[in-house]
């Protein structure tokens, strides 16, 4: 299963914002559309990424009266291609300690990988595992009978 397969499964919306939007803005917008991540985008290009993480902690600290996103998103975010493999996007997940990652073709975005995405497409893939293998296995041809190694 690659990146490309799990976008399928998982739709193509994208809610993005600029780095000039105000936070308490793009907070709302998180809440409105139930999302875990806004992509930050200026002139056209990935610009940042910011998550509830980057929200909350705003909340806790001292930002300014009213900070904006590019004060606060992820920049440079890691990033993945459509034809990355699942195990790699696990890792790539694992590794860089990010819940979410944008999926990049080149500098066009394709979508929003999270890793309860990645968490559905495991068991997605489990189940179908699982029922070709019951399947196979309630299929199964018949033993036939062997001639025994006696001779008269």
């Amino acid at each position: 299963m690659q990146v490309s397969d799990i976008l399928r499964i998982k739709g193509t919306a994208l809610f993005t914002v600029s780095s000039s939007t105000p936070l308490h803005e793009a907070a709302r917008t998180m809440a409105l559309h139930d999302v875990g991540s806004l992509v930050v985008m200026d002139d056209g290009r990935l610009a940042g990424m910011l998550t509830f993480r980057e929200v909350l902690g705003a909340m806790s600290s001292d930002h300014g009266a009213r900070p904006d996103v590019g004060q606060l998103m992820q920049r440079d975010p890691v990033h993945c291609a459509p034809s990355t493999s699942l195990d790699e996007l696990r890792r790539l997940l694992l590794d860089s300690g990010t819940r979410y990652i944008p999926v990049m073709d080149g500098t066009t975005l394709l979508g929003v990988i999270s890793f309860r995405d990645v968490a559905r497409a495991v068991v997605q893939e489990q189940d179908f595992e699982n029922r070709m293998l019951k399947a196979y296995i309630r299929d199964w041809p018949p033993e036939t009978a062997q001639p025994s190694g006696n001779a008269s």
